[in-house]
């Protein structure tokens, strides 16, 4: 196996100021680690692992993977992904905000692939709106996570005309699906005003974010089908958090997702305030005590090109 290499910030690229529904805080991120991780569609790793171990040829086994996280954060996707895939690996972790990429440098230079090898990382700041073949260099696997919900239809067009470009596999998950219902907290027909705040809430999502008019749960299908135009097989595959409400980290998650919630659909719709804080009330004392559970919608995508390329897709 290659011999670990000192990890390294690449150059940052000048980005704009953030948008602030675009900013995430490191505790938020470490909120909901654990819920990113047993909710993960698997097979859909798989796949991404199989992709990789077969574009590399049987006499080369120290042949560089090379893999790019679009919006890392602190790091999770790929602390969580490369055990996961087989190595040798060099990720290029990409982000706006340069106080999260020194975060997840930190969390990921002692990673080490499926097979035991060192994982190397580079950092990259770099704003995503513009995105080009730069930022991804000669990668052979794009990952993002809980980031398409935040970009518009033409920001998904460029991703999937570069990705075609490179024949390279995609593996976004994570993505909001604009779903979620309380279960088994003895409600016989559950709370009326639930719609009224997930409707509030995913009009809120549809807003700009800095990268066009958001596509919020409409994002995945609609990159679903620009990598299909453009000669990928694609696959979704649901991949929800399911939160049990009497369990600590559970039910913080949980309390911080119901006063997003309320955040965002006072904002939306601020002529049914009263309706929202009450509904607010009634769902945060769920949290701790009941013995139910919060079902949030996400959806997985993995995509690698099919043998023969289609360009010029639209």
């Amino acid at each position: 196996m290659l011999a670990p290499t000192p990890a390294s910030p690449l150059p940052p690229e000048a980005p704009r100021d953030a948008h602030p529904d675009a900013l995430f805080d490191a505790d938020w991120l470490a909120l909901r680690t654990a819920a990113d991780s047993a909710a993960r569609a698997d097979h859909l790793n798989r796949r991404a692992a199989d992709w990789l171990r077969a574009r590399q040829p049987a006499a080369d086994n120290q042949r560089l993977f090379m893999l790019a996280d679009l919006g890392t954060g602190s790091g999770a996707n790929p602390r969580y992904l490369a055990p996961r895939l087989p190595g040798p690996q060099r990720w290029t972790l990409i982000d706006h905000d340069p106080t999260l990429l020194a975060r997840a440098l930190a969390s990921c230079t002692e990673l080490r692939d499926h097979d035991g090898g060192h994982v190397q990382i580079e950092t990259r700041q770099f704003d995503l709106a513009a995105l080009n073949a730069t930022a991804l260099g000669e990668t052979g696997l794009v990952c993002a996570s809980a980031l398409l919900d935040l970009v518009d239809a033409a920001w998904l067009a460029r991703l999937a005309d570069l990705c075609a470009d490179l024949r390279c596999a995609v593996l976004v998950t994570l993505s909001v699906d604009g779903l979620w219902h309380f279960e088994g907290t003895g409600e016989v027909a559950g709370d009326a005003d639930d719609a009224l705040v997930r409707e509030a809430f995913n009009a809120h999502q549809r807003r700009d974010k800095g990268l066009g008019a958001a596509l919020g749960p409409d994002a995945a299908p609609t990159l679903a089908a620009a990598l299909d135009a453009r000669g990928f097989e694609v696959e979704l595959a649901p991949s929800p958090w399911k939160l049990k409400l009497a369990e600590a980290g559970d039910a913080a998650l949980a309390r911080a997702l119901i006063d997003g919630w309320r955040d965002a659909a006072r904002a939306q719709c601020p002529q049914a305030t009263a309706r929202i804080e009450a509904w607010h009330g009634r769902r945060s004392a769920l949290c701790g005590v009941s013995p139910g559970q919060l079902v949030v919608g996400h959806v997985d995508l993995f995509a690698a090109p099919r043998t023969h390329p289609v360009r010029n897709a639209g």
